[in-house]
């Protein structure tokens, strides 16, 4: 018998192994955070599906989302990158992960990028208690929140929905349904 999972991971083996083992569990690594971040912000007016399969092709792109080294690409990393045609070639996509990693390294001079970026949700994974997929918001107050203090900063590409995504790829955010095997009573 099948697991029982959230309604937009289903037939898709590459989105089934996702919501099974990554989404929803919660990240601590500061080059994992800025992965998601980056990618989330891939997916915008695109589905997570293509995103997710262009995955390891923006991670080779980008160094694995080593932050130092996305920090010094320059306008003749986007020219290339905007001819490999293993990721999204959007220019203004494409330049905002350089942009948001000299952010990121710039804040992470006076503070600690994970602790803040956790602390929007307290601290901790907020486990919330949906019946169904459609119960689940696009975003939140946090999610709110948490856009708004990244683009007081410099980051680009980073919306409440795009926050949300970030905050329940990374765990910050528990939205497994209640039917769904991952859901945490």
């Amino acid at each position: 018998m099948e697991k029982s999972r959230c309604l937009w991971a289903k037939g898709d083996e590459l989105m089934i192994a996702y919501h099974d083992t990554e989404w929803g569990e919660p990240v601590y690594n500061e080059q994992r955070l800025f992965e998601f971040l980056s990618l989330e912000g891939m997916q915008a007016g695109l589905s997570w599906s293509c995103i997710l399969k262009k995955r390891e092709a923006y991670r080779e792109a980008f160094y694995q989302f080593n932050l130092e080294k996305v920090a010094k690409m320059n306008d003749d990393d986007v020219e290339k990158l905007m001819l490999n045609e293993g990721i999204v070639r959007n220019r203004l996509k494409i330049k905002s992960i350089i942009k948001n990693a000299q952010t990121w390294l710039k804040i992470a001079q006076n503070e600690s990028v994970v602790e803040k970026l956790w602390s929007f949700v307290g601290g901790e994974p907020i486990y919330n208690c949906y019946q169904s997929d459609t119960d689940v918001p696009a975003a939140n107050k946090d999610a709110t929140l948490l856009s708004q203090w990244l683009k007081s900063e410099g980051f680009s590409f980073v919306g409440p929905v795009i926050c949300y995504a970030f905050m329940q790829a990374t765990g910050m955010v528990d939205d497994h349904v209640k039917n769904c095997f991952k859901y945490k009573k």
